[in-house]
């Protein structure tokens, strides 16, 4: 099982600048809740490294553009998927992620996300 988390946001240096920007200067009306929860303004936030650390599952991470470049579906982001046998299949919705007040929200989810995939 592979896990795919793709942002709200597009790849590249001029946009990555554009989103920090954002994030410091109107955060409240910043569109990518998977970003929030999971980087700080610069860079990826331990508790979350530490966290994938210690997932035994493949993971990949995508920006939007990446994403349908890749995978060429139409989603909403940002969104997580699980890849199995070459097939996505939305495991956590934007509402969902959007909803989440904390990294702690993301990682029980995906833990328990996890628990009843193995079960």
């Amino acid at each position: 099982m592979n896990l795919v988390f793709v942002y709200n946001a597009d790849s590249g240096v001029f946009n990555t600048l554009t989103d920090i920007a954002h994030k410091l200067m109107s955060p409240d009306t910043y569109e990518c809740n998977l970003c929030n929860l999971t980087h700080g303004y610069f860079k990826a936030r331990d508790e979350w490294l530490g966290f994938l650390r210690e997932l035994d599952v493949e993971i990949e991470f995508l920006h939007r553009d990446e994403f349908t470049q890749k995978y060429h579906l139409d989603a909403e982001f940002p969104a997580v998927f699980v890849k199995e046998n070459a097939k996505l299949k939305l495991w956590i919705d934007k509402e969902t992620i959007n909803s989440m007040a904390s990294t702690d929200d993301l990682k029980k989810m995906i833990s328990t996300q996890l628990q009843q995939a193995v079960s």
